[in-house]
């Protein structure tokens, strides 16, 4: 369910932070919001006339505001990308350090990436893993079944998984399980992959 913000109470807060902080003292340094060259020119002009010098404080006082409120938001959105980078890195390295084999491939099964396990269980540097069938690194029997399993997963978007065989004359058979879902934008297919005991 989307939130809706109500842009006239969050200005209003927005607002009141900017006058407390103005009152006790406490607001940031104004480093990227100058005053503009016609704000002064019209707060000098206001204030050289005692029956304006009401309105020059005025004035005076909403651009000290307003330049607070910018201060605000701009810490605001500092503080928004940090967490936003830290999640980010959180979540890349579960990625990339999971113990299972993480595969992203795309609808028609080219893997967009892939995590050090899933290298390590087809016997291929990480690099190597991306912009390529997913289904090369199978035995020519078992590409079929992955494949279908890719192929029903994109179009029912329900999760499925099957046994696929690896190997060849560069490596030793491996029996793998292939879990899947589909992506929420439907995009996308994650495949999560681990070698078991027997492939049937």
């Amino acid at each position: 369910m989307p939130i809706i913000l109500n842009e006239s109470n969050v200005y209003t807060q927005l607002r009141d932070k900017a006058e407390a902080q103005l009152q006790a003292g406490t607001a940031p340094a104004a480093n990227h919001w100058p005053v503009g060259v016609d704000a002064l020119r019209l707060l000098h002009q206001l204030s050289s006339n005692p029956e304006k010098a009401e309105d020059a404080l005025k004035l005076l006082h909403e651009l000290q505001v307003h330049q607070v409120e910018l201060e605000l938001q701009n810490e605001e959105i500092a503080a928004n990308e940090r967490a936003l980078a830290e999640g980010f890195s959180l979540y890349r390295t579960l990625f990339d350090s999971a113990p299972l084999g993480y595969l992203l491939v795309d609808l028609e099964g080219n893997v967009v990436q892939g995590n050090f396990a899933a290298a390590e269980l087809f016997g291929v540097g990480r690099e190597e893993l991306e912009g390529r069938p997913i289904d090369t690194y199978l035995l020519a029997e078992s590409r079929p079944r992955l494949l279908e399993l890719l192929r029903h997963v994109a179009q029912s978007g329900a999760m499925a998984s099957c046994m696929a065989k690896t190997g060849g004359h560069t490596q030793s058979l491996r029996h793998m399980q292939f879990m899947a879902s589909l992506s929420p934008e439907r995009k996308h297919i994650l495949l999560i992959c681990r070698e078991c005991g027997n492939a049937e």
